[in-house]
């Protein structure tokens, strides 16, 4: 599926925008009393021009300022501006992840986050032979058994899981879910040294996913990645699936401005 030049044009801006953005956060958090054009260009090895072309049009969407001395620094509302241009380009850039991912495994991918104690789908491509019936977008889950629970709780202290799951009654359809929040630790920490984590018929029977975490530019985790399906598909393919999955959520995080740990 090839995208309208003007969706093109839209994702290539915000790209630039957001690679700018992090490179000027990057240099002032180091100590620099602004940075130049020249300084932005050689870090992202990109052309002068097109990098003074960049910081103009986000010193107009006030996300920058120019100084007297000709040096830029980020503006005191960059980061709330920062906020919607990530959850923006998750969006855009998340659709296009998710359609790749969805057909190379041929099965249902999303994009989930975290609201409460739940799990809600925000993007989503599903192949006709995954015979979805309905949306799942704007539908909420139960994080401590849902596909995205583990991932979107990634980066979380225990006390934090603790924090959001404080009032969580852990019941579920699923016979293979976790009854506390002992457990959900348990198994949140076996995801992490895979790399990915592995939901088997915790939501319901037959039902088995793999997700990854999806980062931003504060290094924060702020989405979960999933391919899912029926368990008896799936679950052979585990290794695989759970490899693709964090690829395809790394790459995600990438475009975000995430920086390589």
């Amino acid at each position: 599926m090839s995208l309208p030049d003007d969706a093109i044009s839209e994702r290539t801006s915000m790209g630039r925008g957001m690679d700018v953005i992090s490179c000027l956060a990057d240099m002032s958090a180091a100590g620099e009393q602004g940075v130049s054009v020249q300084d932005i260009a050689r870090a992202l090895e990109r052309d002068r021009s097109q990098i003074s072309r960049t910081l103009a049009a986000l010193a107009e969407e006030q996300l920058v300022s120019r100084g007297s001395d000709g040096r830029y620094r980020l503006a005191w509302s960059w980061y709330a501006s920062a906020e919607q241009l990530v959850e923006r380009r998750l969006r855009v850039e998340g659709r296009t992840i998710l359609d790749e991912l969805s057909e190379s495994a041929g099965e249902a991918c999303f994009l989930g986050v975290l609201e409460g104690d739940a799990t809600v789908t925000i993007v989503e491509s599903v192949p006709t032979a995954a015979r979805l019936i309905g949306s799942w977008i704007g539908r909420a889950y139960p994080a401590f058994c849902s596909d995205a629970g583990q991932a979107v709780l990634w980066d979380a202290s225990d006390d934090e899981v603790r924090g959001v799951f404080s009032r969580t009654e852990f019941r579920s359809a699923g016979p293979n879910a976790a009854t506390s929040v002992d457990e959900f630790l348990r198994r949140l920490a076996a995801s992490r040294e895979r790399g990915y984590a592995i939901v088997a018929e915790e939501a319901e029977p037959g039902l088995y996913s793999v997700s990854a975490p999806v980062w931003d530019f504060r290094g924060e985790v702020i989405a979960g990645m999933q391919i899912v399906g029926e368990r008896r598909r799936l679950e052979p393919r585990s290794p695989a699936l759970g490899e693709a999955c964090a690829d395809a959520a790394r790459r995600l995080s990438a475009m975000l401005g995430a920086r390589e740990s």
